[in-house]
């Protein structure tokens, strides 16, 4: 791994990087969230918890595991649960082996609107992303995030429970 030097400055060119990868991921999420609320009545944040909930093994996962895969805080996750669950789009109950453990499950509506979210949610991902890159750049891309943290693109292994 290059060794930069230790000042307090940053060169032309790290600056740059560091500067597009911070308005790049606003602009991106900021039009992607814009494309979900208008199509599908859902922030970022409620796509992200079911997409979560639909990778998960029964379509369900508990709280403090949710948490943590859409980076989120227990109060914050509370908030978008509870709306989620007044739409009909999850359930949320007790775990009968441990009362204390809360799961939260992707209902049958709760998959058809995913669904659907996640055809415009790709399509537009790919339009604004994906297709302005060429196979190559993905790789070299990818190579990128692998360095700075290789569970950013494998993804942290899934909990079972």
């Amino acid at each position: 791994m290059p060794q930069r030097g230790s000042s307090s400055r940053l060169s032309d060119d790290e600056l740059a990087a560091w500067q597009g990868l911070l308005r790049a991921n606003v602009q991106l999420r900021r039009e992607l969230d814009a494309d979900l609320r208008r199509s599908h009545q859902l922030s970022s944040s409620d796509y992200d918890v079911l997409i979560q909930l639909g990778l998960s093994p029964g379509k369900s996962l508990r709280m403090s595991e949710l948490a943590d895969e859409v980076l989120m805080s227990h109060n914050g996750l509370t908030r978008i649960v509870t709306q989620l669950q007044s739409t009909g789009l999850v359930t949320r109950e007790r775990a009968p082996q441990d009362g204390r453990a809360v799961h939260v499950s992707l209902t049958a509506h709760g998959q058809e609107v995913l669904r659907a979210a996640n055809r415009t949610h790709l399509a537009q991902l790919r339009a604004l992303f994906l297709d302005r890159l060429t196979d190559e750049q993905l790789h070299q891309l990818r190579a990128i995030w692998d360095a700075v943290d290789p569970t950013l693109v494998a993804g942290r292994p899934r909990r079972s429970g």
